[in-house]
């Protein structure tokens, strides 16, 4: 089976930034909390590698445990949706028409009536802010976009003959959903996973940047943007490494997406 390009692309974006977070786990070039007022805003250097920011703090650090932040927020958050969102969607499949099916969906539209940021924002008027709470914001948005695509796909499932031998055999609805129906959207749900990774990323970036992710001194691409915003004139470093690196983390996991997608689906492999 050929591997697509994209799926190649993708995933060495990918690794390289995952690379990167491990790394900090044990190692960066300076601390990330240590400030060194003398040698702030210094531009990209020998000893500084990507330059220094208004305190003086280590550039490069902070991009190496910001992308730890920033995959830790957004893997969970996806990690929530999933749990949540995949058995709601199979329920309501399993009841297609009857009451619980529309309970649910019902449900699920007024999440979407609220974006995450909303929800966010919400969330940290009783809470305060703090990555945790985005977790919660992210992870309650991403739990009706699962719940729409396993309801989806299932539903084309319910109607299959190999299905329909499973109840005349007197397979309860639920063993069905688990043992005929899952595995066989598995695929789908494995891509769209990788897909609201990439929102995920971008939601953290985002909800860190107003002010309502992680909080100092963890260091976030979302608020290195955030503070870099007003020093953009004259050390454009600031934003722009932080900025590369969002889109380089969102390239990857959607090339991962598509190359997935093409690999796994196979009426593209027919069609190729």
């Amino acid at each position: 089976m050929r591997v697509p390009l994209t799926l190649i692309i993708g995933a060495t974006l990918t690794g390289a930034v995952l690379l990167m977070a491990l790394i900090s786990l044990i190692w960066t070039p300076f601390p990330v909390e240590a400030l060194d007022i003398a040698q702030k805003l210094q531009p990209p250097g020998p000893v500084h590698w990507l330059g220094t920011d208004h305190f003086g703090r280590d550039v490069a650090s902070m991009l190496m445990v910001g992308a730890r932040t920033s995959i830790a927020v957004a893997l969970i958050a996806v990690g929530i949706g999933i749990a949540l969102g995949v058995p709601l969607g199979l329920w309501a499949a399993a009841n297609r028409g009857r009451w619980i099916d529309e309970v649910i969906m019902r449900g699920n539209d007024l999440v979407f009536a609220f974006p995450s940021l909303v929800i966010a924002i919400l969330i940290t008027a009783v809470f305060g802010p703090s990555a945790v709470n985005a977790i919660i914001a992210i992870g309650i948005f991403n739990v009706p976009v699962f719940a729409r695509v396993t309801r989806g796909a299932a539903l084309s499932l319910w109607t299959l003959d190999y299905i329909r031998a499973a109840q005349v055999a007197g397979k309860r609805r639920a063993r069905i959903s688990v043992e005929h129906i899952l595995p066989n959207i598995t695929n789908l749900l494995i891509v769209q996973g990788t897909i609201q990774f990439s929102l995920g990323i971008l939601a953290e970036a985002g909800l860190a940047y107003v002010g309502l992710g992680a909080q100092p001194p963890t260091p976030s691409w979302g608020r290195m943007l955030a503070d870099a915003q007003t020093m953009i004139s004259f050390a454009p470093h600031l934003a722009i490494f932080p900025g590369l690196a969002i889109v380089l983390t969102v390239l990857g996991l959607n090339l991962i997406g598509d190359g997935l997608r093409d690999l796994l689906d196979p009426r593209l492999r027919r069609g190729k």
